[in-house]
């Protein structure tokens, strides 16, 4: 037993190759696409797939399984407050439809808008909802629904309406400091989120 333990502690740890690499991630990917697009199963499943070929590719490189599981949970601790954002950003979508927030910001909203100017306030306005909620669907699922059935009743292409809608949306999303997708990322990448969200202001 002495002689094993030595020997794992003698193992040297290196980083992954590009190929190891490489396979770590083709496997989550073609895996999920397989599995969510031809098989029609969610993506926890294959996930797995995925999490299992870099424990692998891990061990290959001279970490023990106790390294590998602690590194998952610094993952998984890290990932905690975005989700937490995730959960309350839901809970909040619903309060505001409830309590007639939406209908309230449409109605005062549209006293001010005309015609002339409908598409490129359609732009600002699901900006603003989606800077202000953190979520790109719900706003466009709450108040960019409304705005293109307004819209479609004003005349303008569905496409062009569309297109208002989303560009907004996803640039309030990607800028809220309560976005889930912001928050994810500057907590996996270990960087302050509003240092995260001031270098995405140049892109």
């Amino acid at each position: 037993m002495k002689e094993i333990s030595n020997l794992r502690a003698q193992r040297t740890k290196r980083l992954p190759t590009f190929l190891e690499a490489s396979i770590s991630v083709l496997s989550l990917i073609i895996s999920v696409g397989i599995s969510v697009a031809f098989l029609g199963l969610d993506p926890q499943m294959p996930m797995l797939l995925g999490v299992a070929m870099a424990a692998f590719v891990a061990w290959r490189c001279g970490f023990g399984w106790a390294e590998i599981e602690n590194s998952m949970v610094k993952g998984v601790t890290r990932a905690i407050p975005a989700i937490m954002i995730f959960l309350l950003i839901g809970a909040l979508i619903g309060i505001w439809i409830v309590s007639g927030v939406v209908p309230a910001m449409l109605y005062y909203g549209l006293q001010t808008l005309s015609a002339d100017i409908f598409l490129p306030s359609t732009l600002i306005i699901c900006a603003i909802a989606s800077l202000a909620t953190g979520s790109s669907w719900g706003t466009s699922g709450t108040i960019g629904l409304a705005l293109i059935g307004i819209g479609s009743s004003l005349g303008f292409p569905l496409p062009i309406l569309a297109g208002a809608v989303i560009s907004g949306a996803y640039f309030g999303d990607k800028m809220s400091p309560l976005s889930d997708t912001t928050n994810l990322a500057s907590a996996m990448a270990g960087t302050n989120l509003y240092t995260h969200i001031r270098h995405m202001v140049n892109t």
